[in-house]
């Protein structure tokens, strides 16, 4: 018996299914491996739990492992045939008849020092964490009726936001939103294992509610990322790097602004998420 899952509709993107379904046939007669990321993934992670997304997007992320660049072109080339064209960032395309766009970001062995170069247009793509994140045990699946679909996990989609968030901040807001997003359905999505493997942390419980919660949620998370930061001193240092910039910068600091207005929380409030993330990673690194 074949297991299906129609949870993809609670998406609301029109023609997600018709556009999911003729990319992996694509991906698929290449062989590549694919994966899907960025606020699609993780909708459809939350839609498991009945979790409905907070905010729409009509665009869905794919990060490919291609060994070469004439790899990467050959598949542009096929997408180009199926209707797509290319837009605004050279990993960019749009679909005209289903009104929606991708982004193919490639990794593997394309890669040199954590970017991939563009050629035709000199831009660099970075890709820093994709191979380590996407390489792991703990990818999860969602099934698009009959297909599977790779995606990270929560704690490895957040070491990704941050990442293409700090490389592009003036275009990536949303990557801020998305990881807020994670942090505040953790701890329901995640109850049992958090009880299981981190019962040291229900002590910061109190009768406040979810704003513990998410504190604890936090801590969690930046615990079971720390595994990716030991298998990567680049992703490592970026990662702290990040962190410990916005913590310092205090009542400044561009995350916390952001999760504050979300929240409808104080900056301490959302500066505290972000210390118990750094405090979360730091006790498995």
């Amino acid at each position: 018996m074949k297991t299906t899952s129609q949870s993809y509709k609670g998406l609301g993107i029109p023609y997600f299914k018709e556009v999911f379904d003729l990319l992996d046939e694509t991906f698929k007669s290449r062989d590549i491996p694919y994966y899907l990321l960025g606020a699609t993934a993780i909708s459809l992670e939350l839609l498991k739990d009945n979790i409905r997304p907070s905010r729409g997007t009509k665009d869905i992320d794919f990060a490919i492992m291609v060994s070469s660049y004439a790899d990467y072109q050959g598949l542009i080339d096929d997408l180009k045939e199926k209707g797509f064209v290319n837009v605004t960032d050279p990993w960019t395309f749009y679909h005209k008849g289903f009104d929606i766009a991708i982004d193919i970001l490639p990794f593997g062995e394309i890669e040199e020092n954590n970017t991939v170069n563009f050629n035709e247009r000199n831009i660099d793509f970075h890709v820093l964490g994709m191979h380590v994140v996407l390489s792991q045990e703990d990818l999860t699946t969602v099934y698009i009726e009959e297909k599977i679909a790779n995606i990270p996990s929560l704690h490895g989609m957040i070491l990704l936001k941050l990442v293409a968030w700090s490389d592009r901040p003036e275009k990536r807001e949303n990557d801020l939103g998305d990881i807020l997003l994670i942090i505040k359905n953790y701890y329901w999505m995640m109850s049992e294992f958090i009880i299981d493997n981190h019962t040291d942390l229900l002590e910061i419980l109190t009768d406040d509610g979810e704003n513990s919660q998410r504190i604890v949620a936090s801590r969690v998370l930046g615990r079971e990322a720390a595994k990716y930061l030991q298998q990567s001193d680049q992703l490592r240092e970026r990662i702290l790097q990040v962190l410990k910039k916005n913590i310092d910068d205090n009542y400044k600091s561009a995350i916390a602004k952001d999760w504050a207005v979300k929240l409808d929380q104080s900056l301490d409030y959302t500066l505290s998420l972000l210390q118990s993330f750094l405090t979360g990673i730091k006790e498995r690194i």
